[in-house]
This record gives C-alpha cells, structure tokens and sequence, in this order.
C-alpha cells in the first residue's frame, strides 16, 4: 500500500532560519519532480523519467519518515534533502543524484553570496530555464499563446516578464497567494504584468475615437473619411490598445462602426463618377455640380434613391441616364474598395506587432446584426476577405471573428441578414472562422434593448464577456469595459483530495470538497482584491491609450491626477476553473458524459462556485464572476504537478493535460448534439466567459447545411458562445487549402511528393 501524506505523523520541520512549519508532502513531491526534470534525454525533446519514477523516490522517503520519525515532533528540511539523495541512489537515479546535490550545493554557496537567497535563487533558476529551455519544456514560455517565446525578442520580452513576476510574488502580494500558485492550488494569470497595475482586456468602442480622431502617443490620426482609412485605424486602435493591457482587443459591433466608412466612400465614389461621365458626355458645362454635391452629401444609404437628382437634371433624359450609371457604378467601385479594406484590415492584423515588437495583437471583432446596406457591405466583405486567406493561402489567426446569431435578424431565411449567416458559415466550414455567438440565449438578452448594438454582448475570441453590470445597472453595455483580473482553481486536485480516486475511500467526501472549494474561492477573492487596489492606485498617463484616449468606460471625465477606481470599477474580477471533467472523475470515478450523476454533480460545484462569487459582488459591489478558463499552458502545469504528487490516476492524471473548464473531453466519443447539451447550462453558470468547442473530422465545406445545423443546434440549446474545430490543411506547393488526405484534389500531388512548374501551371491557372 503507498504511503499518503496522511500517514505521516504530525510533524514539524524546522527550515534553515529555524522557522518550524508543518509537515507538507506536496514540497517533498515537488522537490523531487524538480530534480527528475533538471535531467534531460539525449534528444532533449522528451523526458528522460516518467512519474512513475518520481513516485518511486517520494514513496521511498515517506515510509523512511513514518518510519523512523514516528515519535519525533521535528525533522529538519536538510534531513529529508538527505533522504531524498539516499532514495536516488538506492533507485540507481545516479544522474538525478548527482544534479540534485550540485542542486543543493549551489543553493549553499548562493545563500554566501545573498541576504534573500531563496528569492534570488529562485529568480536565477527560472532565468536559467527561459535562456535554456523551450517553449514547449518552460511553462513561462507559454504564458500567451501568441508570443513566440523562442524567439529572441519573446525570449526577451519573457526575461522581463520572470523578474517581474518574482518582483510580484515576493513585494507585492501575500505570501499565502504566492504560495498557493506556486503549489498549483490556483493560477494567478499575467502575474508578471501586477506591478504595471493593467488591466486584461477591453471592447473598443471605436465610434468614440473615430468621431474626433486620437492619438497613438506618436502622432495624431484625424477622423477617417473613408472605408479604407476605418478599417487601417481600427486596427492601429487595437495595436495601440494592446501596450496598455496585458490580454486581448475586440471590436464589439464591428460592422456598425464601420458601416459609416462605407457611406463616405460611396458619396466621395457617386461625386466622382458623375462628374467623370458628365464631363466625358460634355454635359459638365451646364450642370450645376456643385448643387449635386450638396445634395449627394445629404444621403443617409448608399440605396437612396436617385431621383432625388432629378432637378439638378435640368430636364435631360439623357442627364438622369448618367446618374442612375453612376450611382451602379459608384456601387461597384466602393463594394470592390471596401473589400479591398477588409483584406488590408486582415493582413494587418496578421502581420503588426505590439510590446516592443514580440507579440501579434490577440483581436477579436464581432458582427452580424448590422442590416443597413453598408453594414451588410462591411460584413460581406470581411467574410470574403477571411476566406481568401492571407499570402499563400494560409488561414488568418486574427481577428478571431465571431458572427453574433439573433432571430429576426439573421436566424430564419426570411431575415434580412440570413444570406450572411449563411456566408458565415461556408467561410467557417473552410477557414475555422467566425466563430458564433447567441444573442438570444437568456443570460445574454437580459440587458439587450432593442435597436441599441451597445448592449449586444461581445466576446473576446477566447471566450472572455461582460455585459451585467453590478456597479451602475444603467451601464450593463459592452463597448469600453473588459476583464481585469482572473485566477484560475485546480479542481482535479480538490477531487483527488475528497473522492474515490486514490482508494482511501469508498465514496467522495463532498462536505470536505466544499468546505476547501470554498476556502479557496475567498483566498482567489481576497487576491484579487489585492490585484484591484494595484490597478486602482494607477493614473492616466500609464495608460495613455486606453484611458488618455477614452477607449475605458467613463475614462475621459477623469483628470490627470486621479485614480482610477471610480472607472475599472466597470470591469470584471473573475474566478476560473480547469478540469471539471478530472474532477468528477477522481470524485466518483465517472465524468459528465458519462452519467447523468456526474452532470448533476458537476452543475452543482460549478452553481457553488457561481453563488459565492454572486456574494461577492453584492457584498463588494464589484463585478466578480465565474470564467470557464482558457487553458493554454495552464491545464498541463497543474497536471504535471499533481503527478508528481498522486503519480499517474487513471482518467485524472494520466495524460498530459486537464480537460479545458467544464468541457467534455476531446478523447470521449460523444454526438455532437450530446456534448452542446451537456455543456450548454455551464454557459449560464460561468458568465465571466465561456465557449463549447465542436470537433469535426473531414471535410466540412463539403456539407454547409451540417455545419450550419450544428450552430442551430448550439442556439437552440442555449449557448452563449461557439466554435467548430475542423482539418484545415494546406498544400505547400499549390497552396490548396481544406481537407487533403494523400492526395491533393488540386494538383494531384501525393504527400512528400514533389511538382514540376509545368504541371503546377496547367492545374492551378486558377490562382496563378
């Protein structure tokens, strides 16, 4: 029978300084993982040693400590620093012998050299990993998904993120807090970015900085003027935005916003036409154009109608004939040049960096509502440019785009928009994107007044929203609000901890698991608390963007000195989770899609967890809420961990990573309406951000109508945000984009197999 920390006997250890602290066999766990992972394979792309092996060692050192400690109150930690040497070179780990005592030897000769030598060790060790390690070995590395951290300046900018981290947890947070991330209690997100007080995330309200122009800090931009110019500085707003936080930029009502740019392009096209035909038909001598240009700049739809030139005509047939010709042909052209935008707006988004030239911007934009015929220009476009896909064919990763779906607007065939949620979904079914959100689901229409888009919700592209608004109701809008904060929970821990999984009981102890799922809802509460007051005690001028220009809600009635609470008040501080389905199945031994007991079960932590956090805002008129965690690099930190302590649970802990919050896992075979139905009421649970990921195999643009049908389903059902993953391949040297298998349908070549350019030209015309 293993040996659990339970059996150990109540003990103290006395550290170095002679400070006495309790007995914790997830450190000794820890250490030993530690030492394990210090020794690479000869590849350095794999481990060397599994957790079986790191369960070997731990196992050897506890039965010596129940052994031989059994009648001590204390044992010191060099004591069992020395077991642990011991069990290595019992177990014949020589190599992990040896980089564990050099290990210690380093720390001895550093705290000669250091008055805080754990703190400085620490740093030097993570340093050491960043310079050393790859993205895929260093958990740091991967703190954003779109920071290439191999790169020298992701490297650089993540040697500046490590020292302020470690400046973070050791100057400016409890040490509790600190504790717990590092124990994988909790995931305190962006924690290097504490010190600079920024804020995660923010919708754009793009009408307020394109009504009078802005400023980037490095020049003025006036007012654009025409569709080009919208959707160029719609995207220098999302790189600028991006220095002054630390996650993501959306555009919460893209195709609204921009609609305006459409007009302006159309009158300035109609003015310029007219005068062209009139002037090559030699009519331009007698008409009055400066009497067309007052009444062209009154129209208010590029689909006015054009007798109202009729007067200007002077009775001339023939003069009527130009404008009705014209106003065709301004059409065309401005269709063509806002196209033309949207493409520039994509590339751009592709390809412009932020945070000193590190990072692509993470965007997002949102659309779909907007029935004015330039809106439904913007939006036809920017799908078309979506589809066409960036040089070479490759799929654009931003913006993460996402087609807001509502009834009686682009629901049912007979909605004014429905050709385009059509659209979406041919491009969706190719490209991976838009992804699709669901106005109509109740937690979303809640604050929606009809005709107002600001209180459409709008999503981040990782799953990210806020809409309700606990601190000023009359303010529960999207534009200019945004996360502040989030802390993520390790479930799978608390059901290892309290149920069947590890065989010390029967039946799960649910009184236990929320007792401490409770417990750490007020420690992640308290920090985040702390976090706010940081942000709270910023001014304007460190953030320039977001608040000197008025991006922030309420941002432009502050002064220079002031801070800045009584505006990021506006804003979310949420609690996330990973691995409920890990969870369930270490409490009682079956996720939820599985069985119907563990769907109630998990509705019933997930609700615990929502109704404390719902105490929380009311007691600090604050607006906590609950985030279905994007993972990253966070589902397989905590899980690396907890097999060094659990060793490897069979559905728990043996695969690399926990589950993504409250998703069905992706090895489980389940339909497709199941798995949206299952995970369709988390949505309404956790309302600081949630998605539900559909994955596909084969070729979806093949059958438009199932893919459509799936995000039927999703709305019926209820959901509030949706994906569909699906193949997406390309071919290297046609540039053939979709579902390629052996052979690709365009040129015929075979995997590893090369073309001659005759050949190429004959099959790919096309695209030449």
């Amino acid at each position: 029978m293993a040996v659990t920390e339970e059996l150990i006997p109540d003990l103290l250890v006395v550290k170095r300084d002679g400070k006495k602290v309790e007995f914790n066999g997830q450190k000794v766990a820890l250490a030993i993982k530690k030492g394990f992972d210090s020794v690479i394979s000869e590849d350095e792309e794999t481990r060397k040693y599994s957790e079986k092996d790191i369960q070997k060692v731990y196992q050897g050192v506890l039965k010596r400590i129940n052994k031989e400690y059994k009648e001590e109150e204390k044992i010191k930690i060099e004591t069992i620093q020395d077991m642990i040497e011991d069990e290595l070179q019992k177990k014949g780990y020589e190599d992990v012998y040896t980089s564990f005592s050099e290990y210690r030897e380093r720390r001895a000769q550093s705290r000669q050299l250091f008055v805080d030598e754990k703190k400085m060790h620490k740093f030097l060790k993570t340093i050491e990993s960043l310079g050393l390690k790859s993205a895929h070995e260093e958990d740091a590395k991967r703190e954003n998904a779109n920071v290439d951290g191999d790169t020298a300046m992701g490297t650089m900018l993540q040697y500046g993120s490590t020292v302020s981290r470690e400046f973070a947890k050791s100057y400016l947070m409890k040490k509790k807090f600190a504790e717990a991330h590092d124990n994988g209690d909790i995931h305190i997100h962006d924690m290097d970015f504490i010190p600079m007080g920024t804020t995660t995330c923010c919708q754009i309200d793009l009408n307020k900085l394109f009504k009078n122009g802005f400023s980037t800090g490095h020049g003025f931009l006036r007012e654009p003027n025409d569709i080009m110019s919208y959707g160029a500085l719609a995207a220098i707003a999302i790189q600028a935005n991006q220095n002054d936080q630390h996650g993501g930029q959306a555009i919460p009502a893209f195709d609204y916003y921009l609609a305006p740019g459409v007009l302006k392009t159309y009158r300035k096209q109609l003015k310029q036409m007219i005068y062209d035909l009139l002037d090559y038909s030699g009519f331009l001598t007698f008409i009055n154009m400066d009497k067309i240009v007052k009444e062209l700049d009154k129209i208010t739809s590029i689909e006015f109608d054009i007798s109202l030139l009729d007067d200007c005509a002077k009775g001339s047939e023939e003069v009527k004939n130009i404008f009705k010709v014209a106003k065709e042909k301004a059409l065309q052209k401005t269709d063509r040049i806002t196209y033309q935008a949207m493409e520039a707006f994509i590339h751009n988004l592709n390809t412009m960096h932020s945070r000193a030239g590190a990072q692509v911007p993470f965007s997002s934009i949102n659309f779909g509502t907007d029935t004015s015929p330039e809106g439904r220009m913007v939006i036809k476009n920017y799908l078309l440019a979506a589809d066409a896909g960036l040089g070479k064919g490759e799929t654009p990763i931003f913006p993460i785009s996402i087609f807001k779906v509502k009834e009686g607007v682009n629901y049912n065939p007979e909605d004014p928009n429905y050709d385009l949620l059509k659209l979406s979904c041919e491009v969706s079914a190719r490209r991976l994107f838009p992804n699709f959100s669901f106005l109509d689901s109740p937690f979303n229409k809640v604050a929606l007044k009809e005709g107002d888009y600001n209180t459409e919700v709008g999503y981040m592209g990782c799953r990210t929203r806020v809409l309700g608004n606990q601190v000023d109701p009359d303010k529960a809008i999207t534009p200019g609000r945004g996360n502040l904060s989030f802390t993520s929970i390790n479930l799978p821990r608390l059901g290892i901890k309290y149920g069947i999984a590890t065989g010390s009981r029967e039946k799960a102890d649910m009184k236990g698991f929320y007792e401490e799922l409770g417990e750490l809802l007020e420690l992640v509460k308290d920090q985040l608390l702390e976090r706010f007051e940081i942000q709270c005690n910023r001014r304007i001028y460190n953030f320039p963007f977001l608040l000197g220009q008025g991006v922030w809600i309420d941002s432009e009635r502050l002064k220079t000195t002031d801070r800045l609470r009584r505006v990021l008040k506006h804003g979310t501080l949420t609690v996330g989770f990973i691995g409920l389905a890990e969870c369930l199945k270490a409490l009682i031994g079956k996720h939820h899609g599985e069985c119907d007991e563990a769907q109630k079960l998990g509705l019933e932590i997930i609700g615990f967890m929502k109704d404390k956090i719902d105490e929380f805002s009311a007691k600090y008129n604050l607006n906590f809420s609950v985030i279905a965690t994007p993972a990253e690099g966070l589902s397989g930190r905590f899980t690396r961990i907890d097999k060094a302590i659990y060793g490897k649970l069979k559905g728990i802990t043996d695969r690399d990573y926990y589950t993504n919050s409250f998703h069905i896992p992706v090895y489980y075979n389940i339909s497709v309406a199941r798995k949206i139905h299952l995970e369709a009421p988390y949505h309404a649970l956790t309302l600081g951000g949630h998605i539900t990921y559909i994955e596909l195999d084969g070729d979806t643009s093949t059958n438009v109508e199932a893919f459509e049908k799936i995000i039927r389903i999703m709305k019926e059902e209820g959901l509030g945000y949706g994906a569909i993953n699906h193949p997406v391949d390309r071919d290297p040297v046609c540039g053939y984009v979709g579902v390629i298998g052996d052979t690709c349908p365009r040129c015929g070549r075979k995997t590893g197999e090369g073309v001659s350019v005759d050949h190429l030209k004959e099959v790919c015309s096309d695209c030449r």
